[in-house]
């Protein structure tokens, strides 16, 4: 009985048909729009010869299978002389019209001719001649070189042994004897062919080499997401980091267009077609036609297989097309006759004559069931990985597939200014601009663009083309040159795409050396600077030392940037995101320059005329720790940093004469603190009482202890502690020392920060040193009897620097420690205060009213009395420390005070190393910068010999 229904096999045509429609759509949507249209005609001419072949008899089909066998053995044998080469393999030959691909062809003539010399029972001659015909078609194969064919037709071949029933006896030596000789094709390995396997089993290889085809797969199946991305305005850019998007990673590149939906629709396909054959080997009538299905349906899995476990990195990259589904006229064609084949076999099974004895099951294809549920399995497994990998690496993945097809152009934000307590402009930028042209996107073609362009950089219009057409390959801006700030506007306001204008970045410091060592200067970022700064991008300006260093990230605004999109060599194709740069915040500083240049100059004049190499100058708020003032020489001039650093300026001053000139020596430079320090000795004994403030004892002119002998500056007669701190007397406090012992000493002390940061707002702070007999222990020194008397005079163990001894006298003329500041505030639209640590009460500070009454007496008939003709009433210490790095006698001026000396406002402390008597070196500078803070007439620089010595 005939049934047309029975007859025909729906399923498995329209699984056919499902593949040829999502290769279509396929190639449609990566834009190969030619190649969809003749993939069509590929598939309209194969359903010809599937509806052709499909009505053959079975008993037909062996003479096909030789005559397509010796077909494609001729084609092969002339493949190597007169093939097509694509990519370095030799595998098509061209018939004008079209081109064949003769290893697809013998595919299928291997499954008919397998069929028919196997399915007349087992013989060794029939197992020999089998092997023998394998064989010689997989050695032709593998010369194109198409190993991945090879190996695949040599698969094919040893299943269809399998499944035809060859006893197990003769071939399991020879599976093991192929398996054994398989380390030996790597000597056959084209370099290509290595890289691959080197891929699959690497997770190390490069994704920019021979890890590119791999990653991109990833992303591709990664990204498609449920229904794909083929609707995204640039998915045909997308497409393009695909490689062989339209045969070998198809299966990727539906799933990227179309989804994961469209992928398993795939997968579905191949199973449909790969268990109906296996179910028309089932009813077949013959073993030929049994073993003919069998084998169309070990093809279609077997492809199958490899193709979507390439597509997810699973399997190395064989470059295995699935039939009908990946772009191939051949392919295409061939699949369809191997559907035909399956159609003619069911065909003939269900046509069975009444009279025919029914097939046995002994004669059916062996573990075809086995082989069709592995297909699905791993099918199925590998369509499950594809969802993980969505779920679980999708974003990731997705940004990548944005990031690699984007290149963005840096644009620099403007810094901030640093401006003075007044207003005053301390650090501004130099009102120079880049104008610069994103190639493929300013538009070359369009003259009026052009004109527009030159007439407003005021350039002739060849001057606008030349730069671009000296791009060299992979570049893709072309820079135009410098633009004034009118010019710069104008151009930006004209909004011509692919036109970029970027601050020089140049910095400009109107006060040079009086400022350098505060402000410091700014710098091309190193790799410090980005291990400090995460997100800071190649080439940024950064600052590099003082405030611009400190305050960074407030100044140096967020850079914007000028996306594009490029293909895959890099070309840009098409304009990207587009974030404009924003300015930095300016920052507004504590510090008065009226006073700055006071104390600048009045310390050069001081240091100058003193014989000293060095100095500094603290001017600071006694309530809140503002910086008034931070003078520091010699200086440098940081204009010379740029950038573009000036390196013969900057070598000239570097190598000119002063020490330290790049260091700022009020907090960056300790020294003996010398007779300053006695005021921190006295607040020791108001903490831990040896000896009344009232007690008067004898002094003189120097204080034998150990053998050895300390003198006083001068002799003196007895006194108490206010007379002691107002003539500076040594003898007092080598005593007061020696019964207070260096432990003590050194609590309190480090309470009033001696050998600690003060936390001023700049970067490299020195901290000094405050030794004890642990500490210098610690360090390889030995503590002297003496060391104590000496720790009593700020001498010896004991460095400092100008700020600290600001800091300290601070704390014992109010009872509060303050920290020092430079910032104020930064411009948010409105001035935001910068967070300032409140001043710290000691818990001693209602003890030291006899140590304040000493610094009040030493400014009024004391060492510091030059102060006493001041407007206000002051408090002061004066000191002459031995230093043995100063010059000259090797004498550091000291000189600190504070005023009104009821409710302290000011501190005022300077230092001039190698200056000789503190208060006649530094006196004269202090006194001049309380005078003009407290509106009094600058007084006249005394002469050096006409004061007393501190």
């Amino acid at each position: 009985m005939r049934g047309n229904d029975r007859e025909s096999d729906p399923w498995i045509v329209t699984a056919a048909l499902v593949l040829v429609v999502l290769g279509l759509l396929n190639l449609v949507s990566i834009g190969l729009t030619s190649f969809a249209v003749r993939q069509l005609g590929f598939a309209v001419v194969g359903v010809g010869a599937m509806w052709v072949v499909s009505r053959m008899r079975v008993d037909k089909l062996s003479r096909l299978g030789w005559w397509m066998l010796g077909a494609s053995v001729v084609m092969l044998a002339a493949v190597p002389f007169v093939g097509v080469s694509v990519k370095g393999a030799q595998r098509w030959l061209d018939f004008g019209l079209f081109t064949v691909q003769p290893s697809e062809i013998a595919k299928l003539a291997l499954v008919l001719v397998a069929a028919t010399v196997l399915a007349r029972g087992y013989s060794t001659l029939r197992l020999l001649a089998t092997l023998a015909i394998a064989a010689t078609v997989v050695a032709l194969v593998a010369m194109q070189p198409d190993l991945s064919t090879a190996v695949v037709m040599a698969a094919t071949a040893a299943l269809m042994l399998v499944l035809a029933r060859v006893p197990l006896l003769p071939l399991v030596p020879l599976f093991t004897l192929g398996v054994a000789a398989m380390p030996l094709a790597v000597l056959f390995l084209r370099p290509y062919q290595l890289e691959r396997i080197h891929v699959f089993l690497s997770s190390e290889a490069d994704p920019s080499g021979p890890g590119w085809a791999s990653l991109q797969a990833d992303i591709a199946v990664g990204s498609g997401g449920l229904w794909g991305l083929a609707r995204d305005p640039m998915y045909a850019l997308r497409a393009q980091y695909l490689p062989e998007s339209e045969h070998d990673l198809a299966f990727a590149s539906v799933v990227y267009g179309w989804g994961l939906i469209a992928g398993l629709a795939v997968v579905a396909a191949s199973l449909v077609i790969a268990w109906r054959s296996a179910l028309a080997a089932r009813r077949a009538r013959t073993r030929q036609g049994a073993l003919v299905a069998a084998g169309v349906g070990v093809l279609f899995g077997m492809h199958a297989i490899l193709s979507v476990g390439a597509s997810l990195s699973v399997l190395p990259h064989t470059g295995m097309p699935i039939p009908l589904f990946s772009y191939g006229g051949t392919v295409a064609i061939v699949g369809f006759v191997a559907i035909g084949l399956v159609l003619a076999v069911r065909r003939d099974g269900v046509a069975r004559p009444l009279w025919a004895p029914p097939s046995k099951r002994r004669g059916r294809p062996r573990g075809m069931t086995v082989g069709s549920l592995a297909v699905t399995a791993a099918l199925v497994a590998m369509s499950v990985f594809a969802w993980q990998l969505q779920t679980e690496r999708g974003p990731e993945l997705r940004a990548l597939g944005d990031q690699q097809m984007q290149r963005c152009i840096r644009l620099p934000a403007e810094r901030g200014l640093i401006l003075d307590r007044t207003g005053v402009p301390l650090a501004t930028n130099v009102p120079e601009y880049t104008v610069s042209v994103v190639a493929r996107l300013f538009d070359e073609s369009n003259l009026g663009a052009r004109g527009q362009l030159a007439a407003l950089l005021g350039l002739p219009p060849a001057e606008v083309d030349a730069p671009l057409d000296e791009l060299r390959e992979g570049e893709v801006q072309a820079v135009l040159g410098r633009a004034t700030p009118d010019q710069a506007r104008a151009v930006i306001d004209a909004h011509i795409p692919g036109v970029l204008v970027a601050p020089s970045g140049k910095r400009h410091y109107p006060f040079g050396t009086t400022l350098a060592s505060i402000l410091g200067y700014v710098g091309v970022g190193d790799p410090e600077d980005m291990e400090r700064w995460n997100h800071l991008a190649l080439g940024s300006r950064v600052g590099k030392a003082g405030l611009e260093k400190q305050y960074d990230a407030l100044l140096r605004g967020s850079d914007g940037k000028q996306c594009m999109y490029v293909d895959p060599s890099g070309r840009p194709v098409a304009a990207g995101e587009r974030v404009d740069p924003i300015r930095g915040h300016d920052l507004r500083l504590h510090l008065d320059m009226g006073l700055q240049n006071l104390a600048t100059d009045g310390l050069t004049q001081a240091v100058r005329s003193s014989g000293g190499d060095l100095g500094a100058v603290v001017v600071m708020n006694a309530r809140t720790g503002a910086v008034l003032a931070l003078a520091s020489v010699p200086g440098f001039d940081n204009n010379v940093y740029g950038p573009p650093v000036d390196l013969v300026a900057l070598a000239s001053q570097t190598g000119g004469p002063g020490p330290g000139r790049m260091l700022n020596h009020a907090f960056q430079t300790a020294a003996p603190p010398g007779s300053t320090f006695k005021i921190v000795t006295a607040s020791v004994d108001m903490v831990h009482p040896v000896l009344s403030p009232d007690q008067v004892i004898a002094t003189g002119a120097s204080y034998t202890y150990g053998g050895h002998t300390f003198n006083n500056w001068q002799p003196m007669g007895p006194h108490n502690m206010l007379q002691a701190i107002q003539t500076s007397d040594n003898v007092y406090f080598y005593k007061l020392a020696e019964l207070l012992g260096p432990e003590r000493i050194a609590e309190v002390a480090d309470q009033l920060g001696v050998g600690r940061a003060s936390g001023i707002d700049l970067p490299g702070e020195a901290t000094g040193f405050l030794g004890t007999p642990t500490s210098v222990g610690e360090i390889g020194s030995t503590w002297y009897p003496g060391s104590t008397l000496l720790m009593g005079i700020g001498q010896g163990t004991v460095t400092a620097t100008p700020i600290q001894v600001a800091r300290w006298t601070v704390g014992v003329g109010t009872g509060a420690m303050v920290t020092p500041q430079l910032a104020a505030g930064y411009d948010a639209g409105t001035i935001v205060p910068v967070d300032t640590e409140q001043p710290r009460r000691l818990p001693f500070a209602d003890l030291l009213g006899p140590v304040r009454a000493g610094m009040r007496a030493s400014a009024t008939v004391g060492t510091g009395g030059q102060l006493a003709d001041l407007p206000v009433t002051a408090g002061t210490k004066t000191g002459t420390a031995e230093d043995p790095s100063a010059p000259g006698k090797g004498l550091d001026a000291w000189f600190s005070a504070v005023a009104p000396f009821e409710n302290p406002e000011i501190v005022v402390t300077a230092m001039v190393r190698g200056g000789g008597f503190g208060s006649a070196t530094s006196g004269p500078v202090v006194k001049a910068i309380l005078a003009r803070y407290f509106g009094a007439p600058a007084p006249a620089a005394p002469a050096a010999t006409a004061a007393p010595p501190g």
